[in-house]
């Protein structure tokens, strides 16, 4: 094997390291911050407080299978709004993606939360009949917040290492 050979494998070995070296967290948190709002002081809420005693929607309850809904929790969470698809290809966030995660949302990409630990919580309006005709505006929320850290109020759904949180309240009117 020539040097260059050698010093090209070594330099692709490190970087691949580096993702390992990453370990848990918000990946490349140094790289951009968010637009607007922290952790400790959200620019925004968004989402109705869902109940212990009622945490899926009627038209979701009247939509599963034979009435039967997955278990679902109330859950409060803040983070900040990404764009699934870039961030869990190449780790990117923050104000300096924000135009790209607005344009990635736009043409229909997953939109995500991203916590403080690094976790990450994909974003779906709860009200499932409105949902599945295009009769919901959370979408069009989230764009407008793409990299603001907010406070996120919906039902979480973990399924298989999954998890969602369905946000209520909406439904156009």
């Amino acid at each position: 094997m020539t040097k260059g050979k050698m010093f090209a494998t070594g330099g692709l070995l490190v970087v691949a390291s580096l993702a390992f070296v990453q370990g848990k967290g918000i990946l490349f948190p140094e790289w951009s911050a968010p637009t607007k709002g922290t952790y400790k002081a959200p620019a925004a809420a968004v989402g109705k407080a869902a109940t212990e005693a009622q945490p899926w929607s009627v038209t979701t309850v009247t939509s599963s299978i034979e009435g039967k809904t997955l278990k679902g929790a109330p859950k409060t969470a803040v983070g900040e709004v990404v764009d699934l698809s870039c961030y869990l290809q190449v780790g990117k966030h923050g104000d300096k993606h924000r135009d790209c995660g607005q344009k990635c949302a736009k043409s229909g990409e997953p939109i995500g939360l991203l916590t403080d630990d690094g976790s990450v919580y994909t974003l779906i309006a709860e009200e499932h009949n409105p949902r599945r005709d295009g009769q919901t505006t959370l979408r069009e929320v989230l764009i407008e917040h793409m990299a603001y850290v907010i406070t996120v109020n919906g039902t979480l759904s973990e399924v298989e290492g999954q998890k969602v949180l369905y946000v209520q309240g909406f439904v156009k009117q």
